[in-house]
């Protein structure tokens, strides 16, 4: 086990300390839970600028960190669910053109359809849908590239997207 004490990293905010025991007691529990220095670093800082937001100390607040905090979680999010629907989408498009396996993979391919689609539902926000649907070509055609070599190049897809975002997101509806 790895242990710091007293690590000689400053998390203020414009001149507001964090408790140094308390910070060396996180810093320690996350090493032994495999975290990274770094990882570590960043936690404790957005801990200290929740708790001055939280106490309204907004003079204190770093914003340039607060700032690329948000873009970092925002690139985070679209990752995210960007991944899950392309996994999505490839899942339709097998189960729907995938012939040689479709008796043997049919209730798999529909389970794991089925948790996507409840992936997004718990993540997206109107603002991660609006990005979903301006990526939904880029993302379809990802899907292909994977597709065609997972099967070769024995099936011939559609060019564009078959699906619309509605049919996408619907826990009822399947491709015939």
């Amino acid at each position: 086990m790895t242990e710091i004490s007293s690590i000689d990293v400053s998390f203020t905010s414009n001149g507001s300390n964090f408790d140094a025991e308390e910070k060396d007691e996180e810093v320690n529990n996350n090493l032994d839970q495999g975290k990274d220095i770094d990882e570590i670093e960043e936690h404790i800082c957005l801990k200290e600028t929740i708790k001055l937001l939280k106490e309204n100390r907004l003079h204190d607040v770093d914003v340039e960190h607060l700032i690329e905090e948000l873009k970092s979680l925002d690139r985070r999010d679209k990752s995210q669910v960007s991944d899950i629907l392309e996994q999505l989408i490839r899942h339709l498009l097998l189960l729907e053109y995938w012939e040689a396996g479709k008796q043997e993979n049919k209730h798999h391919l529909r389970a794991e359809i089925q948790s996507f689609r409840s992936q997004l539902r718990r993540h997206l926000t109107p603002n991660l849908q609006s990005y979903l649907k301006e990526e939904l070509e880029i993302l379809y055609e990802d899907a292909l590239d994977y597709l065609y070599e997972k099967t070769v190049f024995t099936i011939d897809f559609p060019e564009q997207c078959p699906y619309d975002f509605k049919q996408l997101l619907d826990k009822t509806w399947f491709p015939s």
